[in-house]
């Protein structure tokens, strides 16, 4: 936000100063070189003395008035030849000079004049130029106004933009931190700007989609809880008809009903772990799993590995110094279960947990399996909730499709991450390898 503010005051300055540059060579092009203007102003005094003094003089007293003008003025005049004189001045300097006019040389502080056109003044003066040169001319001081003038109005431009320019960085602040609180899930985060506020409409349009989120969100919870409250209920029944009917062929039926009762029990274990599996994700999407306080991350790593399913073997490697994590122990060890549970699945039989403390002060944990690996086109998409790897696995080897998920919210609602990234030459087990990384 602060760089977007620092560019828009770097272009009004680059404009106001292209402005300066513009006008300059504008009135340059039009009206003549500024800088001459600015000369002919310092030395209208004795531009006034020749033409009303010096050049009124009756005939053949011109060179008389001009010596008495020499004793008591600090500018030294002189004579020169019209060859000479023209030879030292650019071509339309020294046309101007022909035709009689003034032609100043503001390096110099110089300026020079015929003495006239036809002779009049003296005999010969139609061939010489009068040269004055030590005139009183400060350009260097004339530019400090120019540039005094020109800073007066950059100011009074810049002070506005900067006072307008500072409410919408406000504004804009409290638009990109409700942002921020709105993507980490609090959905009641709201702007709730004044109507006089400069970017109000379009904090206003933000409340209004937000709100419309938050019902959206809250209307699919409700709808997610209750649908999942009220299928237990039939779950309930069926589990109650099943034992009563697994009695029953104990006594009267034979070895091909007691398989197909044992089928209608997984599918009824199967629909009560959905119904779990939804209720937790809808918890971990309202933000109220989360009980945090401190804990010691590498005791309840190894705690995590040992209450895995039997028969499920899991190599550990825990550095020393992991130190403590403050969050919920409960919730992140059930992430870092997805992933064990995960690798067993698809591994060809052996799992790495693998966890240290990184460079950079983060804690990493990667779980890590010796199956087959997820394509790289594939990865950002394993987290997705039902999505599968491969659409024709069966749910007794595909699962819902909602560990990674779950995991995945997990680990964001401990200010961390969840990616697959490659295996570590020569120290990984070459398959899946789902990497945690939490500040530390």
């Amino acid at each position: 936000m602060n760089r977007l503010f620092f560019r828009f005051f770097v272009l009004v300055m680059l404009a106001i100063t292209a402005a300066t540059f513009a006008i300059y060579f504008a009135i340059s092009r039009l009206y003549g070189d500024p800088l001459e203007d600015i000369a002919r102003r310092q030395a209208a005094a004795e531009v006034f003395l020749l033409e009303h003094y010096i050049d009124r003089a009756p005939a053949d007293e011109w060179l008389v008035r001009l010596n008495k003008v020499r004793e008591v003025s600090s500018v030294r005049y002189e004579l020169l030849p019209l060859a000479q004189a023209s030879a030292a001045l650019s071509s339309a300097d020294a046309a101007l000079l022909q035709r009689g006019g003034m032609v100043f040389r503001v390096a110099d502080k110089a300026f020079l004049r015929r003495v006239d056109l036809s002779g009049q003044r003296y005999i010969g003066s139609e061939g010489e130029v009068l040269r004055a040169e030590g005139l009183p001319i400060n350009i260097a001081q004339a530019l400090q106004q120019e540039a005094l003038r020109y800073a007066i109005v950059a100011l009074a431009l810049l002070i506005p933009i900067a006072l307008w320019s500072r409410a919408h960085w406000r504004g804009m602040q409290t638009l990109a931190r409700v942002a921020d609180e709105f993507g980490a899930g609090r959905l009641s985060a709201r702007a709730r700007m004044a109507p006089g506020a400069s970017i109000y409409p379009l904090a206003e349009r933000m409340d209004h989609m937000a709100d419309r989120i938050e019902r959206l969100m809250e209307a699919q919870r409700t709808l997610l809880h209750s649908v999942s409250h009220e299928i237990r209920t039939p779950i309930a029944r069926l589990e109650f008809g099943l034992e009563l009917l697994r009695t029953a062929a104990a006594t009267e039926a034979g070895p091909a009903l007691e398989t197909r009762i044992v089928a209608m029990e997984q599918d009824v274990r199967e629909l009560n772990a959905l119904m779990t599996e939804l209720l937790g994700m809808a918890r971990l999407d309202s933000g109220q799993a989360m009980q945090r306080q401190p804990f010691e991350l590498a005791p309840a790593l190894r705690a995590c590995v040992a209450a895995q399913p039997a028969g499920q073997h899991t190599e550990v490697r825990i550095a020393d110094g992991l130190g403590l994590v403050d969050g919920d122990c409960r919730l992140l060890m059930r992430a870092v279960a997805n992933l064990l549970g995960n690798a067993a699945k698809y591994g060809a039989g052996r799992v790495l947990l693998n966890a240290a403390r990184g460079s950079d002060g983060q804690l990493v944990i990667a779980v890590e399996d010796d199956g087959p690996g997820i394509p790289a086109a594939e990865r950002a998409r394993v987290f997705a909730p039902f999505y599968r790897l491969d659409s024709s696995r069966d749910r007794a080897s595909g699962g819902f499709g909602l560990g990674l998920a779950i995991a995945h919210k997990a680990v964001a609602l401990h200010g961390g991450s969840l990616a697959v990234e490659d295996g570590e030459p020569g120290v990984g087990l070459g398959g899946a390898r789902f990497v945690i990384r939490l500040p530390g």
